[in-house]
């Protein structure tokens, strides 16, 4: 196997592309491509700045060090959730975030949630009403809204997130599955900015997971590999493996099916869903916007 560029040996054969690239080939590829991602869907401009979501998995550190390498201007925020029961998962995500911020020179912002709220998300998931069925989405909440109150306190523009292709597919196939059409007409690359709201963006979101696994160690990106252990056994990652059965027969299967369902929306296909008034109101503890007329969706689980 050699490299299309140079006919060297090459280090990743992309079946999906029919391209096989050595190294040096490959971060230039991998970087160009998100670039063409950033520009084909409007998602960041230069001056403009942004707060990555790190994660200290190999997506978000990725993406960290592409828009680094692009020149943009950005910042990280670590929320450290105190997932730690089973082993250190939040304390070992932290470690691999700040090693790869100092080694890189980049500001890692760091959020406790059991020093600055109190209790920390297994807590949180054992009191509320729906999280022992859905830790993840009690989890969703306290992300969200960190991450919308630390954009707003440092006038941050954008909030860039590690999503790539296979984590789009496998949302999207759940909400197509239930034809959850308010869902369905949020998933995009970019969610503008909106009610106080900074922008949102998935500059990884046509990238595979394979590939940014493949940037990472190429380039020596180390990243936490253990999964997180509320996420075990989701549906969602019983999506990405029928996927991955899907890709191997049909390789470039997730690109067409995402990029495809971007075309339709484009096209109008959920119009009439994405047009709908949407009222907000400030809630009347944190003074975040939220759909419901009481408190928001975080206030109410940290007063269960």
């Amino acid at each position: 196997m050699r490299c299309r560029k140079c006919g060297q040996a090459a280090s990743i054969n992309m079946h999906q592309h029919r391209l096989s690239l050595c190294k040096n080939h490959y971060n230039e590829w991998f970087i160009a491509y998100t670039k063409k991602t950033i520009e084909k869907y409007h998602l960041l401009k230069n001056g403009e700045k942004a707060l990555v979501a790190v994660s200290g998995g190999k997506d978000s550190l990725v993406l960290w060090d592409v828009l680094n390498q692009l020149g943009y201007y950005t910042e990280g925020l670590y929320i450290n959730l105190g997932i730690n029961e089973v082993f250190p998962y939040s304390d070992r995500s932290q470690d691999y975030a700040q090693v790869f911020a100092d080694k890189n020179k980049l500001n890692l912002r760091i959020f406790d949630v059991r020093a600055e709220l109190g209790r920390d998300i297994s807590n949180l998931v054992k009191q509320s009403q729906y999280g022992k069925k859905r830790p993840c989405s009690v989890c969703g909440i306290i992300k969200r809204h960190i991450l919308n109150s630390v954009t707003r306190q440092h006038e941050f523009q954008i909030i860039a997130t590690g999503h790539n292709l296979d984590d789009e597919v496998a949302v999207l196939f759940s909400n197509n599955l239930n034809w959850n059409l308010e869902q369905l007409s949020r998933q995009t690359p970019r969610l503008p900015e909106t009610f106080d709201f900074a922008r949102k963006i998935k500059p990884l979101c046509r990238s595979y997971e394979r590939e940014t696994s493949a940037y990472a160690l190429l380039n020596g990106i180390e990243y936490i590999e253990e999964e997180c252990p509320f996420s075990i056994g989701s549906k969602t990652n019983n999506i990405k493996i029928w996927f991955n059965q899907l890709e191997k027969d049909q390789p470039g299967i997730k690109f067409a099916y995402f990029t495809q369902f971007l075309a339709q929306k484009k096209a109008g296909f959920l119009s009439g869903v994405e047009n709908l008034p949407i009222e907000l109101h400030q809630c009347p503890k944190c003074g975040q916007p939220t759909s419901s007329e009481e408190f928001c969706a975080f206030c109410k689980l940290l007063d269960d």
